[in-house]
């Protein structure tokens, strides 16, 4: 009998538990998109002001933030420094395979990056960057309606999902 108790609270606990690193996922999403918003604005000011080359203003940008961005700009900067690939786009899909925990938002918004980063003049990587922004900015937005009654939904959802299976098990 006392295995069945244990085996329900186990139950509810894992169950709980994925409910949990579902907001948890869910909020380290959110704050990377805004390290991303950040980036872009930095990458756009160091373009216009001082024409830094893409190798250098990916290292640099990189080292402004923390997380999975750093980590896929970085990655970016050293395979657009090896140029192993022949175009910006191929070096941004090499270093987002470097990282395969990229969230899938974050994944689409280098995905719109990769296409214009490196085959227009100033003008128009800059505007490339001013699309990749919107797309964030646009994310995020739907990222933070209601943020607060989804986490708290998804916590929940999986106490009682735990809780239902428990008793079926009991």
């Amino acid at each position: 009998m006392t295995g069945k108790w244990i085996g329900a609270i186990l139950v509810i606990l894992g169950c709980g538990g994925m409910g949990f690193s579902i907001a948890a996922a869910s909020r380290r999403e959110e704050s990377s998109l805004r390290q991303l918003i950040g980036a872009l604005d930095y990458m756009e000011c160091e373009l216009q002001y001082r024409l830094t080359p893409l190798p250098e203003l990916c290292r640099q940008a990189a080292g402004e933030l923390q997380g999975i961005v750093q980590k896929v700009l970085s990655a970016l900067s050293r395979e657009l420094e090896s140029q192993i690939s022949p175009d910006v786009e191929s070096c941004l899909r090499a270093a987002m395979a470097a990282c395969p925990e990229v969230p899938k938002r974050i994944r689409q918004a280098f995905e719109i990056m990769g296409a214009s980063l490196g085959r227009f003049d100033m003008e128009g990587q800059v505007k490339g960057l001013e699309s990749v922004r919107a797309y964030c900015r646009r994310e995020l937005e739907t990222m933070t309606r209601n943020r607060d009654s989804r986490l708290r939904s998804y916590q929940t959802l999986g106490l009682c999902a735990g809780a239902a299976l428990a008793i079926l098990f009991v």
